[in-house]
């Protein structure tokens, strides 16, 4: 006999302000039990209005913004908006300026992709590798320190390349970085990756297909683990990425196992293509020669007239910019992020538009969640890296 009795679902809050989802956004389930029949996620709690505000910016103060979006490598993101002005006024960088910057990019790479491997162990109950690997991530912001003065919101480089060489310090410190933290990475590897419980927690864990990522938009770390091998370093290289040899991580799952492994594989090609920048650092320059975007020496603004009036109209944006439409992307630590600009040739960006990566993965995370136990759904998010200021923004 069928009975007429309709099922008693529970609805969770989870979020927005709850520890297990790492971040201001939150997601209302309906639970049967401990499955997840529906998920309804809801995002813009920390919405800051980027775009407009970078309408009332100067093209040098868009840049401190673009820190904001993911905080958890903030020089790659510095480095796409330079890159995109670089672009629209046709700035041709110096090889040294570009080798450096993707020294800086790559060590931002290990820092995103140890945020999330560790947090995805923590998540399953392994919190020693978390503890034990983010000394790493420190001796990486001590770097960053050593070249701009910041750390997690960097502000790093310039329009036109970096706003100055590496010292003997940072230089010091990225060779210990790269002597030690190998040692390191291959311990926490050999207690997590193939744990018990861990793989039991991961395995075919929130999977998605490659047909299915390419169809949301997906790129970056989650697309690759899905069997897509796209990366915006080798399909459309920017700052000399064509120089180096590295190899693009692929999974075949689309699982939190996968994306684990496709991150952990990533930091040794990182490790590696930052051994190659040093061993084939070019002789030069550390800028562009474009006085009218880069800001002059500080003693040759106190005793030089040109300089001055350039100081003055670089900060203050009364530089000519030319008018026109520019689309530039870098491989970000969670994906494509892109750089749309429209320039009218005024002191400011007309309209400019960010593609945040986690912006657009993030909408698959209710179909790769339902059907499956809410613990699962924590574990799901921590591996897509989903970071609240990228998404937001």
């Amino acid at each position: 006999m069928q009975s007429n009795v309709e099922k008693d679902y529970t609805t969770l809050n989870l979020g927005p302000t709850h520890p297990a989802t790492h971040g201001i956004f939150q997601n209302v389930l309906t639970m049967d039990g401990e499955i997840i029949v529906k998920a309804e996620p809801t995002i813009g709690y920390i919405h800051r209005a980027f775009e407009k505000l970078a309408e009332r910016r100067t093209y040098g103060q868009v840049t401190p913004i673009t820190d904001r979006l993911n905080y958890c490598s903030s020089p790659i993101n510095n480095m796409g908006w330079h890159m995109t002005v670089e672009k629209l006024i046709q700035c041709e960088i110096p090889k040294r300026a570009e080798y450096l910057r993707v020294i800086i990019m790559e060590l931002a790479r290990i820092a995103d992709h140890i945020v999330c491997d560790t947090v995805v162990a923590v998540d399953t109950g392994a919190m020693t590798g978390f503890l034990y690997l983010f000394q790493w991530r420190e001796k990486i912001y001590e770097i960053y320190e050593e070249i701009c003065g910041a750390r997690l919101t960097t502000n790093i480089g310039r329009i036109g390349g970096m706003e100055r060489d590496f010292s003997d310090v940072a230089w010091k410190r990225i060779h210990a970085f790269l002597e030690e933290f190998p040692a390191a990475l291959r311990e926490f590897d050999k207690l997590v990756t193939r744990n018990r419980i861990f793989m039991d927690r991961t395995v075919n864990c929130g999977p998605i297909s490659g047909e299915r990522a390419l169809e949301y938009g997906f790129t970056g770390p989650n697309l690759r683990a899905a069997g897509v091998d796209y990366d915006v370093r080798v399909m459309n290289p920017y700052s000399s990425y064509q120089d180096f040899d590295f190899k693009i991580p692929i999974g075949t799952q689309g699982d939190t196992f996968d994306r684990y492994m496709v991150r952990m594989q990533e930091m040794w090609e990182s490790l590696s293509i930052i051994r190659q920048a040093v061993d084939k650092m070019p002789k030069g320059d550390f800028h562009a020669d474009v006085p009218e975007f880069y800001l002059p020496e500080k003693q040759d603004v106190y005793s030089k007239m040109e300089a001055l009036i350039y100081h003055f109209k670089i900060v203050m944006g009364e530089t000519e910019v030319p008018v026109g439409e520019v689309y530039h992307s870098v491989e970000g630590g969670n994906g494509e992020l892109g750089f749309y600009l429209i320039s009218d040739g005024g002191r400011t960006p007309f309209r400019l538009h960010f593609r945040r990566p986690c912006y657009i993965y993030y909408q698959a995370y209710p179909e790769m969640i339902e059907g499956g136990m809410l613990s699962d759904a924590i574990l799901t998010m921590s591996s897509m890296n989903v970071i609240a200021g990228e998404l937001d923004a």
